[in-house]
């Protein structure tokens, strides 16, 4: 399958932090984890940086679901109860994903939410639409792979993997749909990387914090305190990492998660990077400002429920 090839001017070009108000997706495994809720409330907190389109339900398989489809299925259904407590109607704005993983090589899984990834990308707009993706990267890898055109549309930003001077690339995300996760790093499209070690990893919240600073701020906030007792329990001096506040963070404000200009990697099938000059140009995050992105949410939350933060 050929696909646009941008030049390194045009690459470097959409790979530029974003300095102003954006149009985005978000791709989500929500009811894989707990930190998804976040992503996904933060990023509809945040309407003066961001313009929230779509939001599209992504596959996953663990312990919380029989399979990738059912996982897909319960996160639509989370991605519900997220948008129910923040007054947001579902319809016409969630879509269900793949119900499995891409069964081979540039074969897409086509889905509602990958036809509309499509249809976005494509639309008339200045930029690029940025998609933010918290998931196995099946959705995505489906639409590039259905219009290959929107290669020269779209920006990704995914929170999945390992960095690339890491011995392993492995993580939850990356692993679960490898003929996806190796897509997207070799199909040229423009990639913001947020590896989990050394940058997601940094975003460690507690139950204290977040009775402080979230709870009695509005039905979403509660709901997020909620879950998070929920998974932690009452465990001593236990924190949680809150991964994929990463992906809306560099959205909102770069300088919050510091990232440098790579060469793409190659994704091998020991699922380790090989290292080439020869790739193309990519984003790889080296850091994050845990106390900045908290700090920023919290005070969102705040606004939304028509209170202050305290000691904000």
């Amino acid at each position: 399958m050929e696909f646009p090839r941008l030049s390194d001017a045009r690459m470097l070009e959409r790979l530029a932090p974003p300095d102003g108000p954006v149009a985005m997706v978000l791709d989500t495994d929500t009811y894989n984890e707990i930190d998804d809720q976040f992503a996904l409330t933060y990023a509809l907190l945040s309407q003066d940086r961001l313009d929230l389109q779509s939001v599209y339900a992504a596959p996953f398989h663990n312990e919380r679901s029989d399979g990738p489809g059912d996982g897909m299925r319960r996160s639509y259904e989370e991605i519900a109860r997220v948008l129910d407590r923040m007054g947001r109607p579902a319809e016409g704005f969630a879509f269900s994903g793949s119900n499995g993983y891409l069964p081979a090589a540039e074969e897409p899984r086509r889905s509602p939410a990958a036809q509309n990834l499509v249809e976005r990308a494509m639309a008339d707009r200045e930029g690029p639409l940025y998609v933010a993706a918290i998931g196995a990267i099946t959705n995505v890898a489906s639409a590039l792979l259905i219009e290959p055109r929107i290669v020269e549309r779209i920006v990704l930003v995914w929170v999945a993997g390992q960095p690339h001077s890491w011995r392993s690339a492995s993580d939850f995300n990356l692993k679960q749909d490898m003929y996806a996760s190796r897509f997207v790093f070799d199909c040229g499209v423009p990639l913001v990387h947020i590896p989990c070690r050394g940058a997601a990893e940094l975003l460690k919240t507690t139950a204290a914090e977040l009775d402080r600073y979230a709870r009695g701020r509005g039905p979403i906030g509660d709901y997020l305190c909620d879950i998070y007792g929920e998974a932690v329990g009452d465990r001593f001096a236990a924190s949680r990492i809150i991964w994929d506040l990463s992906a809306i963070a560099w959205l909102i404000e770069p300088g919050w998660v510091p990232t440098d200009v790579v060469h793409a990697p190659m994704l091998t099938d020991r699922c380790t990077w090989s290292l080439s000059n020869a790739r193309h140009f990519m984003r790889e995050a080296t850091s994050v400002n845990r106390d900045a992105v908290f700090g920023d949410l919290f005070r969102k939350l705040a606004d939304s429920a028509g209170g202050a933060a305290r000691d904000s």
